[in-house]
């Protein structure tokens, strides 16, 4: 009995194991004897992580006759990234300037850690916000080895080395829409494009709403959509805040915020994953919910192979879409610089602009230089390429029939990011029971036919209010054209955290009113 038991569990083991050890095989092993390893720190899905490092494997050891493996590190969302960054570059500087002998410093200059000093090769993904970010210098208090204190200056990324000549060549004009396409320094370069739009259920909205689909973002604030739009949190993702900032921009200051304070009102929840609405909306747990393009459809198409039908819709509002390079960085002191540099090229060749776009394991996509079809083995990554060449060479190939450089908007985001995440946190997110309590109100009062126009007209005041911000002794509304002097007053030290609680405050209050106020009336 024993011996049965034991061949048994022997077989099971096998079979377990054997996709497991194929998986480590198939997927690329960053253990493998002989190669050379790439640390890459990204917000990526493992499906992009998976076909970059299969892609790039093959590529390398063709080009280089070496074996190449990626090491994808996965800590959170771009902001979660840049602040690991941050703390390993104040640590880094710090031992480098104590342990060198003789130690000098010219004001102005940024200072070029010795290989390994950090841990990561590249950043790979995120916007052209959160990477001009690490290009900027970092001021560090440090003390010299001979007991000098002093602040340097630091950039956590390096320039790359495209002559002029072959990024005209990669990318034509360093342009789409009101955005460039890479750095002109070369601190950050685009490597895919990345648009936003509204991620919905067909069948929540036909079937259990019976609501037309939505096709713009003022859609998402209707009433009747109360606790079914899905959000992410403004402060926790850099993507997110960039749709907001370009809803603010197309929009204008005072619809762009009407429209942020319905959305608020109506969410079902904040979270601090991006990649969480699509999900939910899959799976019927919210109608709607805003998603960077290839979440979306990425969403849509993982629905469709599992058998679950068209119910995913993906919308990009006409007019109104802003498209952003997801760019890749070269992190300063990290382990293997010139790896880097391979692996950005191999990201802007025809061979990786392929993975993007093209349809997976498909002998009839384009011929590469190997002479086997380009594109993904494994997932449809659903990505719109950074390279022009790629649409007017390849376009029948896409699974996307969506040209980003045609539909771009001309409107350049404004740059209220910190007011968005600043405001929506104390109007959306910090108080959001409260939020949607009152939107609900609101809305309520509007449908019952009980409340005047001008009780109405006060009720939507209540709700879409700012509060003021004392600066220098004087209250100062919050509006366009002071936007730039309240950022400021965040600034200083300390005033942000209890301006914040005095905001959180006034809407609570306005809020609160709200709901008495329609109480007592119905």
């Amino acid at each position: 009995m024993r011996t049965t038991q034991i061949v048994i569990a022997l077989c099971l083991l096998v079979v377990l194991g054997v996709p497991f050890a194929m998986s480590g095989v198939k997927r690329g092993n960053i253990h493998s004897e002989g190669a050379v390893r790439l640390i890459a720190v990204t917000p990526h899905v493992p499906q992009i992580r998976d076909e970059f490092a299969r892609a790039f494997a093959v590529w390398h050891e063709r080009e280089y006759g070496q074996v190449a493996v990626i090491d994808f590190r996965t800590p959170g969302g771009t902001s979660e990234i840049r602040k690991q960054l941050s703390a390993m570059f104040t640590d880094a500087v710090k031992r480098f300037v104590k342990d060198a002998d003789g130690f000098e410093y010219e004001a102005g200059n940024g200072i070029e850690l010795p290989a390994g000093s950090i841990a990561f090769d590249v950043m790979f993904g995120g916007g052209s916000y959160d990477h001009a970010m690490l290009s900027d210098g970092k001021s560090i208090p440090v003390v010299t080895k001979g007991g000098v204190a002093m602040v340097v200056e630091v950039s956590q990324s390096v320039p790359m080395d495209f002559s002029q000549a072959e990024l005209d060549e990669i990318f034509g004009e360093n342009k789409i829409g009101p955005q460039e396409l890479y750095d002109p320094e070369q601190y950050w370069i685009g490597t895919a494009l990345s648009s936003f739009g509204i991620v919905y259920n067909r069948d929540v909205y036909a079937d259990r709403l019976e609501m037309p689909f939505p096709e713009q973002f003022v859609d998402l604030t209707l009433h009747e959509l109360g606790g079914w739009i899905a959000l992410a949190d403004p402060r926790q993702s850099g993507s997110i805040t960039t749709t907001f900032d370009s809803i603010l921009g197309n929009e204008g200051w005072t619809q762009g915020w009407r429209i942020l304070r319905g959305l608020s009102g109506n969410t079902r929840y904040f979270t601090n994953s991006s990649t969480k609405p699509p999900i939910d909306v899959s799976n019927g747990e919210a109608a709607a919910g805003l998603a960077i393009d290839f979440y979306g459809r990425g969403q849509a198409q993982v629905i469709q192979d599992s058998g679950g039908g068209n119910r995913v819709g993906y919308v990009e509002p006409e007019g109104a879409v802003y498209v952003d390079a997801d760019p890749i960085s070269i992190i300063n002191g990290g382990p293997n610089p010139e790896l880097a540099r391979r692996f950005v090229r191999f990201c802007l060749s025809e061979e990786g602009q392929a993975l993007w776009q093209f349809a997976k394991d498909n002998p009839d996509n384009p011929i590469g230089v190997d002479g086997e079809p380009m594109g993904p083995e494994w997932n449809e990554l659903r990505r719109m390429p950074v390279r022009r060449v790629m649409y007017e060479k390849y376009f029948p190939y896409f699974m996307d029939q969506v040209n980003p450089f045609e539909i771009v908007s001309d409107v350049k985001n404004p740059g209220w990011r910190k007011g968005v995440q600043v405001m929506m946190g104390s109007f959306g997110i910090d108080i959001a029971q409260d939020c949607r309590e009152a939107y609900g109100a609101l809305g309520k009062a509007k449908a019952s036919g009980k409340f005047s126009d001008e009780e109405i007209a006060e009720l939507d005041g209540l709700y879409f209010a700012f509060p003021e911000t004392e600066i220098d002794g004087v209250m100062v509304p919050f509006t366009e054209e002071t936007y730039r002097a309240v950022r400021n007053e965040w600034r200083k030290d300390g005033r942000e955290v209890r301006l914040k609680i005095a905001y959180t405050r006034f809407y609570r209050e306005n809020y609160q009113e709200i709901v008495r106020r329609v109480g007592e009336r119905l």
